[in-house]
């Protein structure tokens, strides 16, 4: 039966005998297409996606020539959003077509209720729609889509919003306020004030575009040391870009990498184990040959977890014999300075959890590491800390303005250090990469918690001591799988994991997926590749050939398979490898393939 015939000829009925009717609300404007840009046939003109992680293809499309696709990464469902001026008091359909697992369409700020639809599986397109009424006051809503967690990459099409539009939006005035905070050798952290009516923010370096962000903060990054720089901030909306903010300069810090002149252009870490004995038998400093341009002394460790007590001593004649007495151990640490190298004490390790919860225990690491590298003579100190030495406590989001205790307490000691020390003064820092290379996709106990708070703890640490650091060579062993700036998850044992993880250094990456918090690149001099010596020495033991092609990506972007690069960096430092003890064990297979790499 056809039930909307009757309706029509009351209307006509209607129309006829009055000759005019009142029209209902939703029909007092005429209804529109209200998205901009729906079939993304200009790109991602109109929509911001979170994270970068949306890209305009030209296959799968539904109409046209283009077509959404955007990649969940981590903890970012990859949300693709255009704010849209409305009426108040209005009905709305939204609706879109999608490809996908659990792709998501949705409105918020409508004034009344939200809503959304979903679907869980769209191997093919599928016109997803919803329906919403504007509440007394509201005159713009958000539309957005967005895939889940874990999930592949999805793609959408054909998005539109039919109903009356809303007054035209105006132009965003220029924003105010604009400060740059404490610059660093390479990054300067900038904020302004909000502008009422604008949905992203334009920074620009100079004359050039180098950001867009939806807060009111931004790091420029990749700037070069002791160099002037000046910014500038617009306002962007619907209906356009606003005027530049007035202009703010901030020159970057000289850097220097905390002694790091004192190295070879491409050097060789190696750890000894100079207090304990294992598997790999004890080696003598005496032993330990040229190839070795830093000596890290394995391990200062705490006389209790929240002691900041560190205590060194060789090890034991009973455990490891043959060992030097200590005036020998001494001798042989200037003999090696004498031939320019450096020896270090390193402090935790996987058994020296060290937590400086407290003041006092700041203040105990700084007294007590100062007596070990008084007292043998040492060139500096490495960090590293494992297990739960460093984890974030809930509401410590934001790697540039640590509040953790434990983070705090460490960055003030290592000033205090460096500042006792002096420029010639080396640190080293030798994390997990559960505690930095993480950091891409997790932060802490996250903004909903239930994450381990450990996650990119290391991050602060790094950030606030950068212009204090020689070097940096993260442990890509014993690890998980990691996400890379490709948003493919990589696994330990050949180049590729090598790869993406030091090319997440020496790019920097958005922290948790929030373009907001971006963590700026290290220098190249200040970065290592941490590998294990030998099968033996750690889960991820990289073959020599393959440790190679590692350094010919990175240095000289050849042998790179199927990860690109986002730069190129001859001036990488070199290796770090647990340990010389194992390399020893190994017929010194390791410091052999380095002594022989070719890096020109």
């Amino acid at each position: 039966m056809d039930r909307t015939r009757p309706l029509t000829l009351l209307l006509a009925g209607a129309l006829a005998v009055g000759g005019l009717l009142a029209l209902t609300p939703a029909a007092q404007a005429a209804d529109t297409e209200l998205v901009r840009n729906g079939g993304f046939e200009a790109g991602l003109d109109g929509w911001t996606c979170t994270a970068g992680s949306g890209a305009v293809v030209s296959s799968p499309v539904r109409s046209g020539t283009k077509a959404l696709q955007a990649t969940p990464a981590g903890s970012d469902n990859a949300r693709c959003s255009q704010t849209v001026t409305v009426k108040p008091n209005s009905s709305y359909t939204l609706s879109g077509w999608v490809r996908g697992s659990y792709v998501y369409l949705g409105a918020t700020g409508t004034g009344t209720t939200d809503v959304s639809t979903w679907t869980g599986s769209a191997p093919d397109w599928q016109r997803l729609a919803t329906t919403f009424t504007t509440g007394a006051s509201t005159t713009s809503v958000t539309i957005y889509t967005h895939g889940w967690y874990g999930t592949p990459a999805y793609q959408a099409d054909d998005l539109s919003l039919y109903g009356p539009g809303g007054d035209p939006v105006t132009l965003p005035t220029a924003p105010t306020g604009l400060a740059a905070g404490s610059p660093t050798s390479s990054s300067v952290p900038l904020t302004w004030a909000a502008v009422s009516g604008a949905t992203s923010y334009n920074v620009y370096q100079g004359a050039t575009k180098v950001q867009t962000v939806s807060g009111t903060s931004a790091t420029a990054t990749g700037l070069t040391a002791s160099t002037p720089y000046t910014f500038q901030v617009t306002a962007v909306n619907s209906a356009g870009e606003s005027p530049k903010s007035a202009a703010v300069t901030a020159t970057t810090t000289s850097g220097g990498g905390g002694g790091g002149g004192g190295l070879p252009a491409h050097a060789l870490v190696g750890y000894l184990h100079a207090s304990f004995a294992n598997g790999s038998g004890y080696t003598r400093m005496a032993d330990v040959p040229d190839s070795w341009d830093v000596v890290n002394l394995a391990f200062g460790e705490p006389t209790s977890v929240t002691s900041g007590d560190i205590r060194f001593g060789l090890c034991p004649v009973a455990e490891c014999p043959g060992v030097e007495s200590p005036a020998e151990f001494k001798a042989a640490i200037k003999a090696k300075q004498a031939a320019g190298k450096k020896v270090l004490i390193s402090i935790g390790g996987q058994n020296g959890q060290v937590q400086l919860a407290t003041t006092a225990a700041r203040d105990t690491f700084v007294s007590s590491v100062s007596k070990i590298i008084d007292e043998y003579g040492l060139d500096g100190l490495d960090i590293d800390f494992e297990g739960h030495s460093l984890s974030l406590q809930t509401g410590d989001t934001d790697f540039r303005n640590p509040t953790s205790p434990v983070i705090v307490n460490l960055i003030q000691a290592v000033k205090t250090l460096k500042a006792k020390y002096g420029a010639k003064f080396v640190l080293t820092m030798a994390p997990e990469t559960f505690f930095v290379q993480l950091g891409y996709q997790y932060y802490g106990s996250g903004p909903w918690g239930g994450q381990d708070p450990r996650a990119g703890a290391y991050l602060p640490v790094i950030h606030a001591l950068r212009d204090d650091l020689t070097l940096l060579h993260v442990q890509d062993y014993n690890s998980g799988s990691i996400m890379g700036l490709d948003n493919q998850y990589h696994s330990m044992g050949g180049a590729d994991f090598h790869i993406a993880m030091t090319d997440m250094l020496l790019t920097g990456f958005p922290v948790a997926g929030n373009t907001d918090r971006f963590f700026p690149a290290l220098r190249a001099d200040q970065v290592a590749i941490g590998l294990p010596a030998s099968t033996q020495a750690g889960n991820g033991h990289t073959a020599p050939a393959e440790v190679n092609k590692a350094l010919d990506c990175l240095t000289k972007k050849t042998n790179c398979g199927t990860y690109q690069t986002h730069g190129t960096w001859p001036a990488l430092r070199g290796l770090m490898t647990w340990s010389i003890n194992w390399d020893r064990y190994n017929q010194w297979a390791f410091s052999k393939n380095f002594d022989s790499y070719n890096w020109n």
